[in-house]
């Protein structure tokens, strides 16, 4: 779920809510096959959005399923120029509620807040009235993000003289020095940092006895050290001022269940190591009223999800059988729960894993 590294040969720089595109072999050319080959990539590379697939549904139970490949699809992923800007949500004028939801005045980082999820979360932190710094591997898309941001939020309240302050800023969440920098820059810019939510991951497919170990070593690097630098550097800033916040990190429900057919077991233990982070900076950092939770999404309908399944709708009733909920979730799903742990509402939250996935893990 969610991406900010830098890749080396041979797959470029990307974003988990944009997985990798799927092409397929010469010899696929039925309209069976090119479903098939769809829905292998989409799980490939996308499992908090896609069904875990597996036999036929009625005769099938999902623990029974087994992991397997489709050695006939490649992948490749796109280049920074044909990634599109992720659509934010209309209609989110500022409105009273408990002042305990509310995030005003807390300068709050999003890591890969430039798009997909991470850019909806940020948008709800923003709404909430906190002020906002998005980081991202991609600076100019953050950028871009962040004056939309401020122009549709003044669109949309026009009474308020002052919107929050909203910054743009670079970083490579598995780099140590790009992290620090990244954080000295925010601190120069808004004066102090409260909260944080580490959204920045990515995920591959690749059976476990043939992943390359390079591979293998960034998807940890990204995922489980991009949260666990971000999340230290903001704790550490906040006992020297010895100011409370809060941290949301950002998991997956493949943390909790192995997720089939796609072979992604890097990715499972990534982020199963992101929600028992969680669970262990919050008890080291309690003492300093310092709360850590874990957010782990399920399969959400980005437009991605959305332009796939418009492609072959008759995929849709086999992804959402499994769900319990009997529908996937809208990215705008994960804005009242990102708000809530964040806001003085869950002040006696801490060390809590919230599943935002239509039930589909108590199954």
């Amino acid at each position: 779920m969610l991406p900010l590294f830098s890749l080396s040969s041979p797959i470029p720089p990307t974003f988990s809510q944009f997985p990798a595109i799927y092409r397929t072999h010469p010899t696929h050319h039925s309209p069976k096959a090119s479903i098939t080959t769809k829905m292998s990539s989409l799980r490939a590379n996308f499992p908090e959005q896609v069904d875990s697939g597996g036999p036929p549904i009625a005769s099938r139970g999902r623990r029974e399923s087994y992991a397997r490949t489709d050695e006939s699809v490649t992948f490749e992923y796109p280049d920074e120029s044909q990634m599109p800007h992720s659509p934010t949500i209309e209609g989110m004028r500022y409105k009273r509620t408990l002042t305990e939801f509310s995030l005003e005045k807390k300068v709050t980082i999003v890591t890969g807040g430039a798009r997909g999820l991470g850019l909806v979360m940020s948008q709800a932190i923003l709404t909430s009235g906190a002020d906002l710094a998005i980081v991202d591997l991609n600076k100019d898309e953050a950028e871009y993000q962040a004056n939309n941001l401020v122009r549709q939020f003044k669109e949309e309240n026009p009474t308020l003289e002052l919107p929050p302050k909203i910054t743009a800023h670079y970083a490579d969440v598995s780099s140590p020095d790009s992290v620090n920098k990244a954080l000295e820059e925010i601190i120069a810019q808004h004066g102090r940092i409260d909260n944080l939510v580490t959204s920045a991951g990515f995920t591959e497919n690749f059976d476990a006895i043939h992943y390359p170990h390079e591979r293998m070593q960034k998807c940890w690097a990204v995922n489980v050290d991009g949260s666990y630098l971000f999340a230290t550097g903001v704790a550490r800033h906040l006992i020297e001022r010895k100011a409370p916040g809060s941290i949301v990190m950002i998991g997956s429900m493949s943390g909790a269940v192995v997720n089939v057919p796609q072979p992604q077991a890097p990715y499972n233990a990534a982020k199963a190591a992101v929600r028992h982070l969680a669970s262990s900076f919050a008890v080291e950092w309690a003492p300093y009223d310092i709360r850590v939770n874990c957010i782990s999404p399920g399969y959400m309908m980005t437009a991605l999800t959305r332009k796939i399944l418009d492609e072959n709708p008759e995929l849709e009733e086999k992804w959402t059988s499994l769900i319990p909920a009997g529908k996937m979730g809208a990215p705008e799903d994960l804005m009242g729960p990102v708000t809530f742990l964040l806001s003085d509402a869950a002040k006696y939250v801490t060390g809590a894993d919230l599943r935002v996935d239509g039930g589909y893990t108590l199954t």
